[in-house]
């Protein structure tokens, strides 16, 4: 079962964890920045998400291709 991803903070230049942890001492961990979203606008995002309905009305309706006759559409673009 994977680990969960642990929320921490900084705290006068140090990493903070904010939760307990029962990880043993000296475990390594990789820390990243969590991810704030995406830069879309109220409108972008009203329109990506018409875009995404629209595509499952496809899917829905049986409006799909294969990946293979993806790739081969793909090549023919070269």
């Amino acid at each position: 079962m994977p680990m969960q991803p642990l929320r921490t903070r900084v705290r006068h230049g140090r990493i903070v964890l904010d939760e307990p942890t029962d990880l043993p001492d000296g475990t390594e961990l990789e820390v990243v920045l969590a991810d704030d979203g995406d830069d879309l606008d109220d409108e972008d995002r009203a329109a990506l998400h018409r875009e995404l309905d629209l595509a499952m009305d496809d899917v829905d309706a049986g409006r799909v291709v294969g990946e293979d006759e993806v790739r081969a559409m793909l090549r023919a673009l070269r």
